[in-house]
C-alpha cells in the first residue's frame, strides 16, 4: 500500500509553484489590498487547488513541510519563479493593450514601417540609459529588416523632458524623427539650445514645429504614454515591449534580439 508521501509526491511540484507564486503575488497585492485580504486570497486558492486534487488536510501538512524543505535547500529558485511571475503578469497587461502599444504616433517610427515585428520603446530625451540605448537600437534595426520600432515618449525626468519631447512628435510629424532622435541623443542633455541644435540637424522647420508642439494632438500622444505606462508599471526609461516580454532598462542588444526572435517566432 502507498504510503501518505509517495501518493502525495506527483503533486509537490505544484506545491511549491503555488507557494513561489503566492509569495510573488503578495508583493502585488501590497500595493492593491490590505495584507490580510492578500493572505486570505492566497490561501483559499491553496485550499481550492488541493481540494480539487483530492488531497487531505495530513497530506497537505506532510506536502507543506516537503516543499518548506526543498526551498530551504534550493533557495535560488524563488528569483527565478519571481522573475516568471512578473513575466505572466506582464504578459496578462500587454494582450489587451497591444494595439494602442504598436500604434505610432504619425511618423514616431524608426527601422522598417511595414516591419512584422514590433519594438516598442518608452524613452526620455533626459534619460543616460535611454542615451546609451541608441547604438544598441540601430543595431537591432540592422539586423533585422523586418523589424518596426515604435518610439513611446515618456517624459518624465527632467523639466526640460517634455519640450524635447514634444519637438520630437512635431519632427515626426514632418517626416523627421528618427533623426531629430539621434541628434537630440547624440547632443548635450535636454535644454532650449540642444532641442534647437537637434531639430536644425534634423532638417526640421522648426518653426511650424513650433507651433505643432502646442497642438492638442501632442498633448494627448503625451497624456496616452504616460497611461500606457501606468498600466504596464513602467516607472522609468527606457522600457521595451516585444512581443510578450516586458524589459525594463537598458538591457542591451543581445536580451533585446533574444525577444526579438521569440516574438518573431510567437
Amino acid at each position: 500500500m502507498a504510503s501518505p508521501l509517495s501518493r502525495i509526491r506527483p503533486f509537490w511540484l505544484l506545491a511549491i509553484a503555488l507557494l513561489v507564486a503566492g509569495t510573488g503575488l503578495g508583493w502585488w497585492y501590497e500595493r492593491h489590498r490590505t495584507a490580510s485580504e492578500a493572505e486570505a486570497g492566497r490561501d483559499a486558492q491553496l485550499e481550492d487547488t488541493l481540494a480539487n486534487a483530492g488531497i487531505s488536510a495530513k497530506q497537505r501538512a506532510a506536502m507543506e513541510e516537503l516543499v518548506r524543505a526543498y526551498i530551504l535547500d534550493h533557495p535560488e529558485i524563488l528569483p527565478e519563479a519571481m522573475d516568471r511571475l512578473q513575466q505572466r503578469e506582464a504578459q496578462a497587461r500587454i494582450a489587451p493593450m497591444r494595439g494602442a502599444l504598436e500604434t505610432p504616433f504619425p511618423g514616431a517610427i524608426m527601422g522598417n514601417p511595414a516591419g512584422k515585428v514590433t519594438l516598442v520603446e518608452f524613452t526620455d530625451f533626459a534619460c543616460t540609459y535611454c542615451r546609451r540605448s541608441v547604438g544598441d537600437v540601430d543595431a537591432l534595426i540592422a539586423a533585422n529588416p523586418d523589424l518596426k520600432v515604435v518610439v513611446r515618449e515618456l517624459p518624465i525626468i527632467a523639466p526640460a523632458s517634455e519640450p524635447a519631447a514634444r519637438m520630437g512628435l512635431a519632427a515626426a510629424a514632418q517626416g523627421k524623427y528618427a533623426a531629430f532622435h539621434k541628434a537630440m541623443f547624440a547632443g548635450d542633455a535636454p535644454g532650449d539650445a540642444s532641442i534647437a541644435a537637434a531639430a536644425g540637424a534634423a532638417g526640421v522647420d522648426v518653426a511650424k514645429a513650433r507651433g505643432f508642439a502646442r497642438d492638442t494632438g501632442v498633448d494627448q500622444e503625451i497624456q496616452r504614454n504616460l497611461g500606457l505606462a501606468r498600466q504596464l508599471g513602467i516607472n522609468g526609461t527606457p522600457a521595451w515591449v516585444i512581443g510578450n516580454e516586458l524589459l525594463s532598462g537598458a538591457v542591451g542588444k543581445e536580451r533585446l534580439q533574444q525577444a526579438i526572435d521569440a516574438a518573431r517566432k510567437g
